[in-house]
């Protein structure tokens, strides 16, 4: 999702409606005052990867009951239900989006072994960013973190999304949402119950992260259009109705975005590639929880390969890219 608000800023940056669009964006969403833990805490960034941009995307469940952004050191009840790390190489030439299973069972910083979504409970944002940070030893540049009502309203403002359904299921969220297997077409409240279900599959989570992959890269590809692009009034509203459900650190404003923006202007929908981090599957934790087993050596390869800005080619030879 924030690649959305680069493409829509990148398109309008030359129009003289752009400054009204940027107060939108500015105006509307929430700011996390304290996204990030101390600095002495943190990694610093390898030479090799100066030019590199990782974003923290996190996708929130919350039912309508607001975003709940918890300071440095406090918890916070806000579901972390969706984790992706969006990462930007340094030729700008494409975009990667590593989702990351929530109850993958990693160190959390001051609180030992846990689900990786446990991090917002203890700590807030600054305590997943930690995390994250330690397990990748790569800095994440930004944080954006967005109510999964927004898909819903996006998917609306876009005038509804195309895809390629994999499985049919029927929604255990909404009463009445069937989903056929093959293409059609996502209204706002579809959309909504396409990503948030997991209970209708076998494997769970697992195809829930499939499923929202699936959605994004649709959604992109009905943006990444002339259509959408060209066209004053649907950029608007895109812009004015996804921007309530959207909370960022406070220095993603809309001038970073449309700095980054540019340089991203050339890429298109085939240009961004999603993947899930490698896990060793599903498993119990000493105290009984159902858990997904962390791939540390995966791990380890991609924290590698992230700080010598060669995660591309990394993927290309494992065959994770979906």
């Amino acid at each position: 999702m924030v690649f959305l608000a680069f493409v829509v800023l990148a398109a309008v940056i030359a129009g003289a409606f752009v400054f009204n669009l940027a107060h939108s964006f500015d105006s509307k969403t929430q700011k996390i005052e304290q996204a990030f833990p101390s600095e002495s805490l943190r990694p610093t960034k390898a030479a090799a990867a100066a030019e590199v941009t990782n974003i923290l995307v996190l996708g929130s469940d919350s039912r309508g009951d607001g975003l709940d952004l918890a300071e440095e050191g406090a918890g916070s009840n806000q579901r972390s239900d969706t984790m992706m790390m969006v990462h930007i190489p340094s030729d700008h030439k494409s975009v990667y989006t590593m989702s990351i299973m929530r109850d993958t069972w990693v160190d959390i910083p001051g609180h030992g072994q846990a689900k990786i979504n446990a991090a917002m409970a203890f700590g807030g944002v600054p305590l997943v960013v930690q995390t994250l940070e330690g397990m990748f030893d790569s800095r994440i540049d930004h944080v954006m973190m967005v109510d999964f009502e927004g898909f819903k309203a996006i998917t609306d403002s876009v005038g509804g999304v195309e895809i390629d359904n994999p499985i049919a299921f029927k929604s255990s969220h909404e009463a009445g949402h069937m989903f056929i297997r093959g293409l059609q077409t996502l209204s706002g409240d579809q959309a909504l119950a396409f990503v948030r279900e997991r209970y209708a599959f076998t494997d769970g989570d697992y195809q829930r992260v499939r499923n929202q992959q699936i959605f994004l890269k649709a959604l992109f590809s009905e943006v990444l259009t002339p259509a959408t692009l060209a066209n004053p009034v649907k950029i608007t509203s895109l812009v004015d109705e996804f921007s309530p459900y959207v909370s960022v650190d406070k220095t993603l404003n809309a001038t970073s975005i449309a700095g980054l923006a540019l340089k991203l202007k050339n890429v298109r929908s085939s240009d961004i590639k999603s993947f899930t981090l490698p896990n060793l599957g599903t498993g119990t934790s000493a105290d009984r929880q159902s858990i997904v087993i962390n791939d540390e050596k995966s791990v380890q390869e991609i924290a590698q390969v992230m700080k010598e800005d060669q995660l591309g080619s990394y993927l290309d030879v494992k065959g994770l890219l979906g």
